[in-house]
Parts: C-alpha cells; structure tokens; sequence
C-alpha cells in the first residue's frame, strides 16, 4: 500500500490546506483522498464520503466548509475531510476491507478524526476505531453516540430554520417543506420540523420525488427508506423524477444531498422563501447570488448543519446525547442568529459566515508557533 503528498497548489490560500494524501491500492481497488485543511483550532474532523463518483476536488472544498464549519461553531478542532471511491452498498465484507485498508493507510495522519459522512455510518467507524483508534460517530454499543440514528444535523438544521424563519415573517407551524434527499439528515430535519408543525410536502431520493400539497407523514415515509424502499412508495401523491423536486412549492427547502445541485442553470426553479442548507456545498456561489437578489434567504451550509461535527467533538471528550443536543441547539441557534443579524441587504449571508468562521480561524492561527499572520 502506498500514500503520497499530492500538490495542492490549485486549491491553497493563507488558511490551508495544510496536508493532502493520496491513497492507491490496485489490489483492493482502494482509491482514497484525504485532506486536512486547518488545524490551527485542534486536530480537525471531518466524515469519510464513500461513492463511486466522488473526487480529489470535491473532498478540497469539503475539508474547507468543515474548516469553516468547526471554527464557526467554536469546536477545539479544525476541517478535514476523506473519500473513498467505491459503492457504499458493496456487501459488508468488501466495504470493511476498503474501509479498513483505507484508514491503515493513514494511521499515522494524528492531525485527523474519522467521522461518519454521506455512504458510511457508525459501523464504518466502529471498524476505523478498531483499526486506528480514532473515530468519532461510533456506535452505541462502542460508547459512541449514533449521529445518523438519532438525526443530529437535523436537529440543528431545525434549529438553524426556526431562527431563519423570523428574518422572513415566517414560522414553522404550518410552513411547508421540501426535503431534497430524504436520507440520514434530510428525514431528520423533516421530522423535527414536522415536531413543530411544520408540513412535509416535498421529498426526494436518488430515485424520484414524492410531492404532495396535503401533507406527507413524516414517519410512514421514513419507516418505507428504513426498509429499503423509495419515497416513490408513499401511496399518496404525485410521483415525479429525482430532479423535480426543485420544482416543488414550498416556503421552506432543504438540501440534504450531494454537492452543487443548484446552479445558475436550475436556480430559477426554486420557489421557496426559506433555504437551510442541511448539506455541504450544496449551491453554487451564483446560484446564492440569484436567491439573494430575488429576496431568498439562504442559511449557508457551515452554518446550518453543524450539529453532526458538533455531537462528534463532544462524544470524542465523552460527552452524553442530551448534553451535545443542547449545545447543538445553543451553538447553531446563536450563530444563526449572529450572521443574520450583521449581513446587510447588500451582503450575502454566506459572507457574513464568512466573516464570522475567518476571525475565529485567524485569531487561533495568530497563536500557532510557525504564525506570521
């Protein structure tokens, strides 16, 4: 097995990142990426992404937003991030094999924390804890605390929306609500939210959208995803293909999926007042900039979903599944609130974050030993 520093000239600035490897296995088909990209904070973490299309590029700009994410929600730790090439449906042998070849080959990277991300779960981390040592997003049997299984990116997503929604003359009981990608984030947030009245009205996976203006049950739908099925299976409502729920009305819509699936090309499609980005980099730039012009609110992505990294950071200190809820609800409600509350009209809330992640980075990087900043 062989690793390597990649140069990650493309994608460097003044905050990092400070390292890149490349993982090669032709044996196993091992193809992996990792990338710390701060640590100025503390060791940084950030989730394994498994998929067969993910990219070197793709875990750059994901190891930045979890810079941004953990500095801007006041974590000892910095931004980092992996992937690993490859189907995350693969039989339970061969993803242990890929997921264990992969962390051995970094065992020796101190500087990261493994945590769940989209294609892995708490067993993938149970695996890496037994290999490495070092994992967080555990299951519950190993001491962890079960990230997906008890929907923590959703609760702050919740809480993110609940703030969001004052800045726009709206509240969540009876708001109605589009979840694109109805998985372990997306039926989360739909359940909080539907736990404060708000209405499901909208959902999608990767094979279709369920619409529906009457109301979606929340839980019916997430126990046909937790068997197996799609959202398609619902047995009311319009069935629509995968992309469609940009389409959808509502006056709340959460992305909970992959990268860039709204752009300058499709933006125009949303109809929405509220956006809570519950994935990471889930808009382009441009695409936030036409929102923004069209009066749109979009509550950036480092912002809104960091309740999974901050329930990770404090189970890795031993903390229990009630405390890091209430921290979670503090820290995104507070943050939320503080970036709203200074972006003017000409300003985009994504750089108010900026703003906010950055001086927290630059005043722990002022500190480091090798800082000339």
């Amino acid at each position: 097995m062989t690793y390597h520093a990649a140069n990650p000239f493309t994608f460097s600035d003044a905050l990092g990142p400070a390292k890149v490897v490349h993982v090669h296995e032709p044996r196993l088909e091992l193809k992996a990426v990792l990338v710390v990209d701060n640590v100025a904070c503390g060791p940084s973490i950030g989730g394994l992404r498994m998929a067969p299309d993910v990219t070197a590029q793709e875990c750059f700009r994901l190891a930045r937003a979890m810079t941004l994410k953990n500095a801007a929600a006041g974590l000892a730790h910095g931004g980092g991030k992996s992937v690993l090439v490859g189907d995350p449906k693969l039989p339970a042998e061969g993803k242990q094999a890929l997921v264990r070849a992969f962390a051995h080959a970094v065992r020796n990277e101190h500087d990261y924390i493994f945590g769940p991300d989209m294609g892995t779960d708490e067993t993938c981390m149970g695996w890496i804890k037994d290999e490495i040592g070092r994992a967080t997003g555990l299951p519950a049997a190993m001491g962890g605390i079960p990230l997906d299984e008890i929907g923590a990116t959703g609760w702050g997503v919740r809480h993110a929306a609940e703030i969001a929604g004052r800045y726009c003359g709206l509240q969540l009981k009876g708001a109605r609500v589009a979840v694109q990608g109805f998985g372990s984030v997306g039926k989360h947030a739909a359940r909080f939210l539907a736990e404060e009245g708000a209405v499901l009205v909208g959902a999608s996976d990767s094979r279709g959208t369920l619409q529906n203006p009457r109301g979606i049950d929340v839980a019916h739908l997430t126990r046909l995803k937790d068997a197996g099925k799609t959202v398609c299976d619902y047995p009311e409502g319009a069935k629509l293909g995968r992309d469609d729920i940009v389409d959808v009305e509502c006056d709340v819509w959460i992305p909970a999926a992959r990268p860039d699936v709204i752009h300058e090309d499709n933006v125009h499609r949303l109809r929405t007042r509220l956006i809570v980005q519950g994935a990471n980099i889930p808009f382009t730039l441009g695409a936030e900039k036409a929102l923004h012009e069209r009066g749109v609110l979009v509550v950036p992505d480092f912002i809104a979903n960091a309740g999974g990294v901050i329930c990770a950071a404090m189970e890795y200190r031993g903390a229990t599944q009630a405390a890091a809820f209430d921290v979670i609800a503090e820290r995104i409600r507070a943050n939320t609130e503080g970036v709203l509350a200074r972006f003017k009209a000409r300003t985009l809330p994504r750089e108010a974050a900026l703003e906010l992640a950055t001086q927290r980075l630059n005043a722990a990087m002022r500190m480091r030993r090798f800082s000339i900043m």
